[in-house]
């Protein structure tokens, strides 16, 4: 009985020093005061640059906002009693600002609704109007925005169903829209905590290989199937905006509802049966049939069975006809594509893919216009003889960019561009595009010549430009280039009849703001005024690092130094090292830098930065390349090049005189915390490290992950030598882990942190594991982020900056 009563006593007094019971903490004030900030608003703009929109948001949800009843299923999370996302990001302010008018301030919208979250903005067709979504207790409910009045009302009743999104479409005459309402066909849930079971889950495989990523929130059984079907059960309606309804089409799966160019006829697709354990709910079986815009059915144009076993490789798609849409420039010609591999990547061809169109009736034989190299990506398109095509890759990194005739595929394309995505420094940018009279989007032609806007990273730092491009002979003539040495010019628009661009314009201690700039005169007419809200930090010190890994590679980093550091005395001063590595097939993109010292400097939940005011360096995006040229993977000598980046970084800066190398941290999230723990069981460069929301066991996501497609069975070895998992009786140094407790990242199971802490823990690591209630991959309750601030600074404080002697 004695030893009994011994061993509980043991037992109980282990448990207290296993956990600690503590309420949220909050990070000390000088961080605090960085954090606890309003957002400036989201900008929108219309096409003839009549309007500027702004739409305010806090910064963060709370704790009781996560906490609401939540339902995981098919791959979604819903909020059963309001019926739209249960993780739904909401504004809940409008002003607008009326461009054309001189000296004018933005306006508050009138006729809100009370305690406003809103989302799902939609514009109509001439833009003058705007359908937004408002979530209430009860439900959601659709709006719309007069922007000429700056007036707002109320069109639905809160029973819209959000749940599969695409909630708003309007009529081309801009008087009506089609709204999903919740199916009267609907049946009360089935409670499935409470629920009795009635016969075990069984699933089952005939023989057919199907290898697929850790999905999660999947379906689990038959009470799962019925809920998820109830909740995604619609009933369109056309709702004007003098506020009639009537159906349109009865209960179904909608799933998404697509308008012809001229509004005639309508692209409806649905969810069917059979569901999938395996899955999400993208990936179940669909319809697609063509309505006019009465509402009469035209013709069904695609029926997908259930996908659940695609070849492998991340180039693999299924067979058959797939991604249907509306040709921009045509009134309602149907476009899809079909793979001619069959969909396998192993399959050699000189062509993957091929794209048809389909015109109304929608009923005879497609007409073949281009067949791509590489997989299709998508379609720009011009008029009927002029459009620009993409394809790409991901084995190669390739990208082709293919000038073709859509009315006569006996017209061999050109291929504009032929490319690595990955090299920044040769990316031609961005086709310039316009709303046609159909209000799609379209190239802007002038004759043969079209307009191109590009980020311009070069050796020498960023300088965007405007190009335009002479489709006939190739040749490329400058417009305008960004001259900024002490600021970034971010150009989102270009008027080549008023030759003006739209620019966001922000420097270090500039908060970035919108402005139409002359590229005749460089006059510049300011739209937006948005305050700093982080000027504690506007004159800490700032710059990008470039220096060389070991074998030659050139590496970057963005380097912060502590407020008021004085640079003539160097003191050495603890750093933190925040990274994540990038896959690359080439040395030559893996060494360009896209950083630019002239970003705003915005510390945001999961920065680092906010270690300035605390006595830190901090070495942020630190470039972390992991590269495999030819038929050499780059994770072959994955865990090699990571030590060889993180010893360049510290190098670097060390030799700056800036820090005391003995007390540098190392900190990442998802894919950087699987460096992280790789770096402190494989090194012995840092003093402690701090990973957030990571897998660790790489056996646990067989058939691949991040960037590797090769399964267990085919590299058994380097998915155990790249596992920290595996490794654990090798960590070294102290590590904090933390995780969101409902993860739904694929392949970063909250399990992945648990069980790699009880593995340290129990071979005597130094290790603390933070589970975050409620959260998901990223973190958005406001509590949340302030815990996981005074984590983050107690662990720095206790084994970096005061970290003891061994």
């Amino acid at each position: 009985m004695k030893n009994i009563l011994f061993l509980a006593l043991f037992f109980f007094i282990l448990n207290i020093n296993a956990q600690e019971n503590i309420d949220y903490q909050k990070p000390p004030q000088e961080i605090l005061d960085l954090v606890d900030i309003q957002v400036a608003p989201s900008v929108l703009i219309d096409e003839e640059n009549e309007y500027l929109i702004l739409l305010s948001r806090n910064a963060y949800k709370s704790i009781e906002e996560l906490s609401q009843e939540e339902l995981r299923l098919g791959g979604l999370r819903i909020d059963p009693k309001t019926n739209i996302g249960s993780r739904t990001t909401y504004f809940n302010k409008i002003q607008i600002k009326n461009i054309e008018k001189e000296n004018s301030t933005a306006t508050d919208v009138n006729g809100m609704p009370e305690n406003p979250r809103i989302t799902n903005f939609t514009w109509s067709p001439d833009q003058k109007k705007m359908a937004f979504t408002n979530t209430t207790n009860e439900g959601v409910e659709v709006w719309v925005l007069d922007l000429a009045s700056t007036s707002a009302k109320k069109l639905t009743d809160a029973n819209v169903n959000a749940n599969l999104r695409d909630v708003i479409n309007w009529f081309e005459d801009g008087k009506s829209i089609l709204v999903k309402m919740i199916s009267d066909e609907r049946k009360p849930l089935i409670n499935t905590e409470i629920a009795i079971p009635t016969g075990p889950t069984i699933s089952m495989n005939e023989g057919k290989k199907a290898q697929n990523r850790t999905y999660q929130d999947l379906l689990k059984n038959k009470n799962d199937e019925f809920n998820f079907e109830q909740l995604a059960l619609s009933e369109i309606y056309k709702v004007s905006l003098d506020g009639s309804t009537e159906k349109w089409l009865g209960s179904a799966m909608y799933k998404s509802i697509n308008f012809s160019p001229d509004g005639e006829y309508v692209l409806v697709s649905t969810v069917e049966k059979p569901f999938s354990y395996l899955v999400p709910y993208s990936r179940f079986p669909s319809k697609t049939i063509v309505y006019t815009k009465d509402a009469k059915e035209v013709e069904t144009v695609l029926e997908v069975p259930l996908i659940e076993d695609l070849p492998q490789g991340f180039m693999a798609t299924r067979k058959g006809r797939r991604s249907f849409s509306w040709r921009s420039d045509m009134p309602s010609t149907l476009v899809f594509v079909e793979a001619l591999d069959e969909g396998d990547p192993e399959n050699e061809v000189d062509f993957r893919d091929e794209v048809f169109e389909l015109t109304a009736p929608f009923n005879g034989n497609p007409e073949s216009i281009l067949k791509t190299t590489n997989r299709f990506s998508y379609i720009e398109w011009g008029n009927e003889n002029t459009a620009i095509a993409y394809d790409f890759w991901w084995n190669t990194r390739n990208v082709k960019t293919y000038l073709f005739n859509p009315s006569d595929a006996s017209q061999k394309p050109t291929i504009i561009y032929d490319r690595n995505y990955q090299d920044r420094y040769s990316d031609p940018g961005s086709f310039v595009t316009k709303r046609n009279d159909f209000g799609s989007s379209v190239l802007v032609l002038e004759k043969d010549k079209v307009f191109l806007i590009g980020d311009g990273y070069t050796e020498e730092g960023q300088f965007p430009f405007v190009d335009k491009l002479d489709l006939k002979t190739k040749e490329k003539k400058r417009l305008y280039l960004s001259e900024y040495t002490d600021k970034i010019e971010d150009i989102r628009k270009y008027n080549p009849e008023k030759n003006e661009i739209l620019v966001r314009i922000e420097s270090p201690t500039e908060y970035p703001d919108y402005y139409f700039k002359s590229i005749k005169n460089d006059k510049l007419t300011q739209l937006t005024n948005f305050e700093n809200p982080f000027k504690s930090i506007q004159n800490v010190h700032k710059e990008v690092i470039k220096y060389n890994r070991d074998d030659g590679l050139e590496l970057s980093g963005t380097l912060y130094l502590p407020l008021g550091y004085d640079t003539a005395t160097k003191e050495k001063m603890p750093m933190i090292i925040w990274a994540y590595p990038t896959e690359f097939k080439d040395k030559s993109s893996a060494g360009q830098s896209t950083q630019n010292p002239n970003e705003f400097t915005y510390p945001y939940y999961g920065s680092m930065i906010y270690w300035v005011t605390r006595g830190y360096v901090v070495l942020d995006d630190a470039s972390f390349p992991i590269v495999g040229e030819g038929e050499t993977e780059p994770n072959d000598s994955f865990r090699t090049q990571l030590v060889a980046n993180a010893k360049a970084a510290i190098d670097a800066v060390d030799s700056l005189g800036y820090i005391d190398r003995n007390k540098v941290a190392v900190g990442g999230h998802s894919y950087g915390a699987f460096m992280v723990a790789n770096l402190l069981s494989h090194s012995d460069l840092f003093a402690a490290g701090i990973a957030r929301s990571g897998a660790y066991n790489r056996t646990l996501t067989p058939f691949g992950f991040q960037s590797e497609e090769r399964n267990y069975w085919e590299a058994p070895d380097i998915y155990n030598m790249m596992s920290p998992f595996m490794h654990a009786d090798k960590m070294k140094h102290p590590l904090l882990l933390i995780h969101g407790e409902e993860d739904n990242n694929s392949g970063t199971y909250p399990m992945q942190s648990e069980r790699y802490f009880n593995a340290l823990k129990g071979l005597g690591a130094n290790v603390r594991l933070v589970m975050l209630p409620k959260e998901s991959h990223g973190y958005r309750a406001k509590e949340s982020i302030l815990h996981l601030l005074w984590e983050q600074d107690q662990w720095l404080e206790q084994h970096v900056k005061n970290k003891t002697s061994m």
